[in-house]
């Protein structure tokens, strides 16, 4: 640690309540102990408008603090809806899921992923949810056309419900005045936030190399020119007073767009699953850039 810095270690100490029940690409479970000594000590509402896993939200979430959570993806914000609204049906759903995936795991698992008509929003999330845990990598990837593509993963056991998560997730989630929807990231930014709220940005990441380039979450994308805007929008929420702290990959394209923020910026060492090439999947470092003093 730096001098004259005030890390909140408070927050790395702190027990998270539950933690997120899908692996995604870019999560952020294995840096907590980085990020959460950069976040402030006193927090106004809490905005994740890329929410994935939502591995930050769950480790600092206060059941007295409003959250605006949102992500473009609607399978993911379905389960996120399931969860909190009918996590005991969701649970009946998965366990029953998992009974047939046991019986014949790869003949359940291609069944299932082919199965995307005549399902209810229940039904939906339990297929999500089992897909995401038995998949190759837990990496969710749909094709332009929208579909989830991945192939079977090798696992013995996997743990498709997670009961005692789910419904500590759900306490969580039913918090009075949050939101919890699919919104695009500036839309409810522009619109909602304002001066003492924390903002926290996990967008795709702007690839390091052509087998790292990684941002089908949805079938849009995500572009260098989306990277510029989101920091365009970084720098209109800076001057509302917003604080705000955003995770991407060490690029130099990504240091110049922030680079009025660069005595701010901090250097986080992770290893991720997803490249396609083994010997690529470790060591890789991210940047964390904040608009605010500790």
């Amino acid at each position: 640690m730096k001098s004259g810095k005030r890390e909140n270690y408070g927050l790395l100490y702190q027990t998270p309540r539950c933690h997120p029940f899908v692996k995604w690409a870019g999560g952020k479970s294995q840096l907590i102990p980085q990020i959460v000594r950069l976040i402030p000590s006193k927090l106004g509402r809490y905005f994740e408008p890329f929410l994935g896993g939502g591995a930050v939200f769950f480790y600092i979430a206060s059941y007295d603090r409003n959250a605006f959570l949102s992500d473009t993806n609607i399978d993911l914000i379905n389960a996120y809806k399931i969860i909190r609204n009918h996590v005991e049906d969701l649970i009946t759903t998965l366990k029953y899921y998992q009974i047939e995936y046991n019986k014949s795991p790869t003949k359940y698992y291609y069944q299932l992923r082919d199965r995307t008509n005549s399902l209810n929003n229940i039904e939906s999330a339990a297929r999500f949810i089992t897909l995401n845990k038995t998949c190759y990598n837990g990496l969710y990837r749909v094709n332009k056309h929208g579909l989830f593509n991945v192939p079977i993963g090798r696992y013995k056991n996997p743990l498709i419900c997670d009961m005692d998560n789910l419904r500590k997730m759900s306490v969580l989630l039913r918090q009075p005045g949050s939101y919890l929807g699919v919104s695009d990231y500036k839309k409810i930014l522009l619109e909602k936030a304002t001066k003492g709220d924390f903002i926290y940005l996990d967008p795709p990441f702007h690839p390091i190399s052509s087998t790292a380039n990684f941002t089908s979450y949805t079938d849009n994308g995500f572009t260098f020119e989306d990277q510029k805007e989101l920091a365009v929008i970084f720098k209109e929420l800076t001057r509302r007073e917003c604080k705000i702290l955003l995770s991407n990959s060490d690029t130099n394209e990504i240091r110049k767009l922030y680079s009025d923020f660069s005595h701010l910026t901090e250097v986080a060492s992770v290893n991720r699953s997803i490249n396609s090439v083994g010997s690529k999947r470790i060591g890789h470092k991210e940047l964390l850039i904040k608009n605010y003093e500790l």
